[in-house]
């Protein structure tokens, strides 16, 4: 428990017990009752808005009730020393030097847990899934990094979450790619010259998975693609997908399932999931509306099954068949969705990426008429990522056709600088990443600011000889913060809420803005020892006072919990 949910649960206890001498007849919104972290420029520690979630509802006045709420704090919390009541009713909280000495002791003795809000649910965050047609692009190492973050921030809280990635290798891309692959093969082996037919992939990265199929399979008959389709397809999707997890590999991440799309085609789960909305009434037969704008040639009025997806805010019901009678990429999807119900996950998030906006109504729609409303599917969308080298747009890459691969970022950037930076804004805008910058070793390199500040703290450790583990406790008799480490003090106790926050909107972008101010504060410390000989930590190579090297301490066990969910490194040395 951490120092938000410990007093906001004594607070509502207290209010409870003194229910009908505060007057209150009506506790249904308890709930409502919140403790957060002050602004900057009030010099307390915790703030409630208590008297006024209450007062609204029992039509009393707020700041009366704010009075006699306070009262019973100050009588029956030790650890509140101050209580202030500001604007219409809020209450501002300063602890005492018991209720300091009680929360940073708990942290010592609960380092790796700190901050974490224990819970017991199940996830499935399905992130990633670039089509197995080619290598992965840049665009797909932002929604990789939030969604493997993302998932070492809920399973930091205790949550049981499988990563999970979804291999499109159905329908007409797989047999073009294939095609693409055939064609390839044909011209280094026969020196056949590539045909460039419409929708074939011309990327020379094509012709590498090409000859690497032809070296470790020599007996491969590719005189004819008919004959040889099935197989060329199974180890073309292979290659790909080799290349692909070696890519987030690099980047640090792993995936717990691969499923498949042509698996799910094979056990009959559209079928299933598609009778399943019939029986609820979801799905009709009708005809589309034409496309907007200049209608295709081959466009034809024809009766299909529909899902009845604006019933769910689409603006269109979407086909679940083709023209041809076959099952759409929609309708395999709304499969894929109906497995994951069926294994019973408590939660489902997709991480999407920027082209994929419109389709979150029609398959969280989806979701919700297979599960009875009782899955929600969770959709974050991922926007564009922006490289610049030089000032300059990064040139697109010749081998990789028409995009910049990840392989290239790679070998430009180290995976740390790539993870952090990735999320160093909010999933739902653009992103601009500039090489020359995630290099620098300043404070504009927000990486290694914050990888600095912890090699730091790991050198002042060095010099003093002592084990970290040995610095167990602080007491109230030595307990004497000084301007900064006040300031630091309050940024480690918002450390809790920060996850809380990060946890409940999906939002993991919150985690390295905390890290760098954390930092921030840290090196303003350590640089004002060198103006002031009163703010100095070391003195020949001893520290000045005891207690700076808890605050210190505090610092590296929130940085390194934090790091160790954006998977980034954090040497001891720089």
């Amino acid at each position: 428990m951490n120092i938000f949910e410990n007093y906001l649960s004594k607070i509502s206890k207290i209010i409870i017990d003194n229910k009908k001498n505060l007057k209150l007849s009506v506790l249904e919104n308890l709930d409502n009752i919140n403790l957060e972290v002050p602004p900057d420029h009030l010099d307390y520690d915790l703030s409630s808005n208590a008297s006024l979630v209450l007062a609204k509802t029992n039509n009393l006045n707020p700041i009366n009730l704010a009075k006699e709420i306070k009262n019973l704090l100050l009588s029956k919390i030790s650890d509140f020393e101050e209580v202030d009541i500001a604007g219409p009713g809020f209450l501002n909280i300063k602890l005492s030097k018991d209720g300091y000495v009680v929360n940073i002791n708990n942290i010592l003795k609960n380092k790796e847990k700190y901050g974490s809000k224990q819970s017991n649910k199940t996830y499935n965050i399905e992130f990633v899934s670039a089509n197995p047609t080619g290598p992965m692009h840049v665009g797909h190492c932002r929604g990789a990094v939030f969604g493997d973050v993302l998932s070492n921030l809920l399973s930091f809280n205790g949550n049981k979450v499988v990563k999970e990635y979804y291999i499109n290798d159905y329908g007409n891309q797989i047999y073009n790619f294939v095609e693409s692959v055939y064609f390839r093969m044909r011209e280094v082996k026969f020196k056949d010259k590539f045909i460039l037919k419409k929708n074939l992939y011309p990327g020379e990265y094509i012709k590498e998975i090409a000859k690497n199929i032809l070296k470790n399979n020599k007996n491969i008959n590719i005189e004819n693609l008919d004959n040889c389709f099935e197989e060329l397809k199974k180890i073309s999707l292979q290659e790909s997908m080799t290349s692909i997890k070696n890519d987030l590999k690099k980047l640090g991440i792993q995936h717990d399932n691969f499923s498949s799309e042509s698996d799910l085609v094979k056990q009959n789960l559209v079928g299933k999931a598609v009778k399943d909305l019939q029986s609820k009434n979801f799905v009709e037969e009708g005809y589309l509306n034409p496309p907007k704008g200049e209608i295709p040639k081959d466009w034809k009025k024809i009766k299909r099954l529909l899902f009845k997806s604006t019933e769910f805010g689409d603006d269109t019901d979407r086909a679940l068949q083709k023209n041809d009678g076959s099952w759409t990429y929609f309708a395999n999807d709304v499969a894929y969705h109906y497995d994951k119900i069926l294994k019973k996950y408590d939660n489902l998030i997709n991480i999407l990426g920027a082209d994929h906006t419109g389709y979150i109504k029609r398959i969280t729609g989806a979701v919700s008429a297979l599960s009875n409303k009782k899955v929600k599917l969770n959709c974050k969308v991922c926007q564009l990522v922006k490289l610049y080298k030089n000032g300059q747009p990064f040139k697109m890459s010749k081998r990789a056709g028409d995009f910049i691969s990840a392989n290239e970022l790679l070998n430009e950037v180290n995976k740390d600088s790539i993870r952090f930076m990735m999320l160093n804004r909010s999933n739902d805008v653009e992103l601009d990443f500039d090489f020359e910058k995630v290099k620098e070793k300043t404070k504009d390199n927000p990486v290694f600011y914050v990888q600095y500040a912890y090699a730091r703290i790991n050198s002042i450790i060095r010099t003093l000889k002592i084990n970290l583990n040995d610095l167990v406790s602080i007491d109230t008799q030595t307990f004497q913060p000084n301007e900064y480490e006040d300031k630091i003090l309050r940024k480690i106790f918002e450390w809790p809420k920060i996850i809380e926050s990060a946890s409940y909107k999906l939002e993991p972008h919150k985690i390295p803005f905390y890290l760098y101010d954390l930092s921030t504060l840290f090196h303003s410390y350590w640089s004002k020892g060198n103006e002031n000989s009163k703010f100095k930590l070391l003195q020949n190579g001893r520290i000045k006072k005891k207690d700076s090297l808890i605050y210190i301490l505090l610092i590296a066990i929130v940085i390194k919990n934090g790091m160790k969910i954006l998977g980034v490194s954090l040497p001891e040395k720089m």
